[in-house]
Order: structure tokens, then C-alpha cells, then sequence
């Protein structure tokens, strides 16, 4: 017996075939192939042009899509809610819309303007729709009564020693033993597992503005370690107490006093002025900007988010975006639309990104006493914004496709990688376990990585 498709099915899929028309849609030659083909439906010039077979492989594409999204709203109403339907209902009524825009685009009529923002609008409804029917299919009533309760006075100091539950590591190691167990603490402190993908943000900023120098391109990723060094080794004094609380923080060099305060913060310092040094190698902002994501992450985000708001994990995005405006600077000196463009997919990536693992330690984050959503909101709100937030990223993608000239390469791997990412959470959405929440997690990880690395790529290939 045929079964029919599952409506979640169907709805991701349409949400895919319309992000697809996105991309394709942002990108410089389906607007080169458009000129190429000066018709519609059909085309004025030769089916060998290069640019006339993207034009009509695009406008079948959109043939394809928008039967699937019919096809969707017809087999998938009945098991939508209110807000789902009106959602897919929008995205329905606009898509013939956006079609004839197009047409009328192919033919020489000026709405150009028009045709890439209303696909996005046409995406967003899409992804609202499958975000409220999950809610809606999956969502349980777990939402907590209150936020956590502080546990350390407002009046203490974040420098001042609370007592330990168990006592500091032995010091008892000789030799080569104890200067490798030392070396390894600093190392830590230093949260290198963050560097790799930072790094890799800086250097893509780097790219889209042009070829770098060897020369830029190692003070200004030599200083990006040093400086991620510094506030992450800021963060773990700041944080001691709250470490000491979690069982996946309390084996931290400083929570466990394997390093004294002072040290930390003698080596924070020392690790500050080195980064400073290395930007300022490069030019004055670049600097400026090093400085600024050193103390926002270090004291706004450890001090003044982290443990006061809900909001902590989408405001500290801003954190993780500095590194695509300093590798901007690093090679044209001003931050510039492709580069803030990169910060914006970074910044909406993060909550995607980090809310999965929330999910996966949310007890450990309510023992600790820090507000994260899932311990204030609940796992079916957090759930839903892990997809709103994914949406947001892709659109951000898209716009850095139309913003920086970037190729086919980077469009193809925002669509497969975006994919994967989309499913990972669809699946935490029908699961609701840790293992999901930390699938998801890593596939966010993949995601940004491979996104990263196809810009680079296709910015210098250009």
C-alpha cells in the first residue's frame, strides 16, 4: 500500500527546492545568463551559450519548485495548524508572483530589485510554516516556572576565591611530568578547540576583500590566536565559580586551580598585548577591532550577558562575527559590505549553533545558574528557534552570495551543507534527545566550516 509522505517531509522539501531558487537566484551569472537569454519562457539565443542553458535550467528548476510547493500546500494542509497554514498560505500566493517578476526581468522590465527579496520573503514563509508545525507535532509543555537563581551574590567579586568542594590538584609531580601538565593547563586556558573555525572566519573575510600578503595573513592570524588565547583565558577566571558547578566545565585549569588567578590573568595580559602587537602590524582598525572582540567577549558577554539574560547566546554572536570584519580590514582597511555581510551569517549562525548544545547540557547550564533558553524557555522553544535561527543563516548565505560576487563552488555547498544542517534539526525536532541536540550541533560545526572554506575558495578563484 503507498504511503503517503509525511507532512514534515514534504514541507522540508519544499523549504530546500525554494532555498535553492534563492541561491541560484543571488548569484552574478544567473543575472549575466538572464541578459544572455533575453526571452521567456523561452530564450532568444542558442541552446549552446553557456549562459542561455543556466537560464532555462533555472526556469524549469522553478517549474519543479513550484509544483512541489502546490503539491505540499494541497496534501499538507489538513495536518497543519492556524499559523502553519497561513505561513505556507503566503508562500503559496507570492511564488506566482515571483514568477511573473522574473518573466518580466527576462523581457528587459526594470524589477531587478524586487525579484531576489521577494524569494527570500517566499523561503522565510516556508521555513515559519515547518517551524510551527514541529512545534505544533513535537512540542511538549517543559517549559520551566523560572529562570535559575543566582547562586553567587551580585555584590561578590568575579576575582575573589570561594572555597573549593575538593581540594586543588596535587602539585606533587616532578620533572618533565609537571611542566607537561602545566603546559597543557595554559593550553587550555587558551580554549584552543575555538580557533580553528575563528581563524578559518578571519580568513574568509580576508578573501572576499582581495589577495592577501603572507605577510597579512600570518600577523593577522597569528594575532586572532593570541587574542582568541586572551579572552578565552579572561573567560575561565571570570567564570571559576560557575565552572566549579558544571560537570562539563568543573575539570577547568582554573575551577581546579591547576593555574592560580594570578597567573591566568598575568597570562591573559601577556597574551593581549602580543595579539595587539600583531594587529597593529597589520593597520590601526584591525587592532581596534582585535581589542573590541577581546573585551566584548571577556567582559559584556562573560560578565554582563552570560549570567543576566536569555538573550545571552544571540547577542555574544557578535563575538564570534569580529573575526570577518578583522580579516576584512587585514587586507582592504575598512570593514566593507562583503565583510559585514560574512559577520551577519556568523552572528545568526550562532544561536543555530550553540542552542543545540544547551539542549544537550541543559541541566548542567540550570545547576550552573546561567539563563540559557532552554532552561528559561523550555526545550520545545529552544527546539524552534535552533530551525528560525538556521533560516536566518541561510538567508545571510544567500545575501553574501548577491553581495560579494561569490561563484557556482560556494553555491553549491551552502545548498548540500545547508541541507544536512536542515535535517539534523528536523531530526532533533522528532527525536528530542541529547544524542539529536548534539547531531545537530556538530552538523552546525560542518556547516559553518564548509561554508568558510568555499568562500575562500571561490573568492580567490574569482
Amino acid at each position: 500500500m503507498h504511503r503517503r509522505p509525511s507532512t514534515t517531509g514534504l514541507l522540508a522539501a519544499a523549504t530546500l527546492g525554494v532555498y535553492v531558487l534563492v541561491v541560484v537566484g543571488a548569484t552574478a551569472s544567473l543575472a549575466e545568463a538572464a541578459t544572455a537569454c533575453g526571452g521567456w519562457p523561452g530564450c532568444t539565443g542558442t541552446l549552446a551559450s553557456p549562459g542561455v542553458a543556466v537560464a532555462l535550467g533555472h526556469r524549469a528548476a522553478a517549474a519543479v519548485v513550484g509544483l512541489l510547493l502546490s503539491g505540499t500546500a494541497v496534501l499538507a494542509w489538513p495536518d497543519l495548524d492556524r499559523r502553519a497554514r497561513a505561513a505556507l498560505g503566503v508562500a503559496v500566493v507570492l511564488y506566482p508572483v515571483q514568477a511573473a517578476l522574473g518573466a518580466m526581468v527576462a523581457v528587459g522590465a526594470d524589477y531587478a530589485a524586487l525579484h531576489l527579496p521577494l524569494a527570500m520573503a517566499i523561503f522565510a514563509a516556508t521555513v515559519l510554516s515547518l517551524s510551527w508545525h514541529l512545534e505544533a507535532e513535537t512540542g511538549t509543555d517543559d517549559a520551566p516556572a523560572s529562570a535559575p537563581r543566582r547562586e553567587r551574590p551580585l555584590e561578590e567579586s568575579p576575582l575573589e576565591e570561594p572555597p573549593l568542594g575538593e581540594p586543588a590538584p596535587p602539585s606533587s609531580l616532578d620533572g618533565l611530568e609537571r611542566v607537561t601538565a602545566t603546559a597543557r593547563a595554559y593550553v587550555e586556558l587558551m580554549k584552543p578547540r575555538l580557533m580553528w573555525l575563528l581563524c578559518l572566519v578571519a580568513g574568509a573575510g580576508m578573501a572576499l576583500a582581495g589577495t592577501p600578503s603572507v605577510r597579512v595573513v600570518l600577523a593577522t592570524l597569528g594575532g586572532g590566536v593570541l587574542a582568541i588565547g586572551a579572552a578565552g583565558t579572561f573567560n575561565h577566571v571570570l567564570e571559576r565559580d560557575v565552572d566549579r558547578r558544571m560537570a562539563r566545565t568543573a575539570d577547568r585549569p582554573v575551577a581546579t586551580r591547576a593555574v592560580p588567578v594570578g597567573n591566568a590573568l598575568a597570562f591573559g595580559g601577556l597574551l593581549t598585548v602580543a595579539a595587539l602587537a600583531a594587529f597593529l602590524s597589520v593597520n590601526v582598525l584591525v587592532a581596534a577591532l582585535g581589542l573590541a572582540a577581546i573585551a566584548f567577549y571577556s567582559v559584556v558577554y562573560t560578565l554582563v550577558l552570560k549570567p543576566n539574560t536569555v538573550q545571552n547566546t544571540v547577542l555574544g554572536g557578535a563575538a564570534g562575527a569580529l573575526p570577518a570584519l578583522i580579516g576584512y580590514a587585514a587586507v582592504a582597511g575598512t570593514p566593507g559590505v562583503p565583510g559585514l555581510a560574512l559577520a551577519g551569517v556568523v552572528f545568526l549562525w550562532t544561536p543555530a549553533h550553540f542552542y543545540n548544545l544547551a539542549l544537550a547540557y541543559r541541566e548542567d547550564y540550570e545547576r550552573g545558574g546561567v539563563p540559557m533558553l532552554p532552561v528559561v524557555r523550555g526545550e520545545t522553544t529552544t527546539r524552534k528557534h535552533v530551525l528560525l535561527y538556521l533560516g536566518a543563516t541561510l538567508l545571510a548565505a544567500s545575501s553574501l552570495t548577491a553581495l560579494s560576487g561569490l561563484g557556482w563552488l560556494y553555491a553549491a555547498v551552502t545548498v548540500a551543507v545547508g541541507a544536512v544542517f536542515l535535517l539534523a534539526v528536523v531530526r532533533l525536532h522528532r527525536e528530542r534527545t541529547d544524542a539529536a541536540a548534539l547531531r545537530a550541533f556538530h552538523a552546525s560545526n560542518a556547516y559553518l566550516g564548509l561554508l568558510l572554506v568555499a568562500v575562500v575558495l571561490d573568492a580567490l578563484a574569482v
